[in-house]
């Protein structure tokens, strides 16, 4: 029940919602890849992107139905439904890369799917995610100097929101599930005076305050 509630928020979204292409996250998708799996991918216009740098065909998954039937336009092959259940569907060894982008933060337990996905990527597949920072400087600003923790339709408090990350907690997320970092980097900084002013005074403790999210690219350690 509760996860139908969850469905249901989703249906309230801004309209924008799923139509953001996240062009800054092409650079991390690997070279000459031959087939992509995009989770979470909205109306298709990100696999749309990444079909006309790289050529390769690309997948998605979608929970929305409207936006999903929008991706059908655009990608290879669009599932609409709970990724859990259509990733076991799914060919093994298959995907050179499986995109989350701000997808794993929705889901009650992103640790079994990134598991699960493993046994989908080829020999080098890596994934590429993106996730939101909830150590980002608005957000704390309205924490620490506002008292305040409103969730909202979108951004780092989403309502539809069931697990927060920080850097370190992406990083000891993955290592935990046995993945290998190959990059993580902070996406989208924010423009303002204040996060200089909270970094200067924190000795630079709060450098990673700066961003809205971080992207990474991970792989499964192999121990064979």
């Amino acid at each position: 029940m509760e996860f139908e509630q969850n469905l249901n928020d989703f249906n309230l979204k801004p309209e924008d919602y799923f139509s953001q292409s996240r062009a800054e996250m092409l650079k991390y998708i690997n070279k000459n890849p031959k087939n992509i799996l995009d989770v979470g991918c909205g109306k298709g216009y990100f696999g749309k992107l990444i079909k006309e740098k790289t050529k390769a065909t690309v997948w998605g998954i979608e929970m929305d139905d409207t936006a999903g039937k929008t991706a059908k336009e655009f990608l290879d092959n669009v599932f609409i439904g709970d990724v859990f259940k259509v990733i076991d569907t799914l060919p093994q060894k298959f995907f050179d890369c499986i995109i989350f982008n701000d997808i794993l933060e929705h889901l009650e337990d992103p640790y079994s799917l990134l598991i699960k996905v493993k046994s989908n990527l080829t020999e080098k597949g890596t994934l590429v995610c993106s996730l939101p920072n909830v150590r980002y400087i608005g957000n704390l600003k309205r924490l620490l100097i506002d008292k305040q923790w409103k969730y909202e339709d979108a951004g780092i408090l989403d309502k539809t929101h069931l697990r927060f990350f920080t850097k370190r907690s992406i990083i000891d997320t993955f290592k935990e599930l046995d993945y290998e970092f190959i990059k993580i980097e902070g996406i989208n900084p924010a423009r303002t005076k204040l996060f200089h002013v909270f970094n200067l005074l924190s000795l630079g403790n709060l450098s990673d305050t700066r961003f809205l999210q971080f992207a990474c690219v991970v792989r499964p350690i192999d121990k064979k």
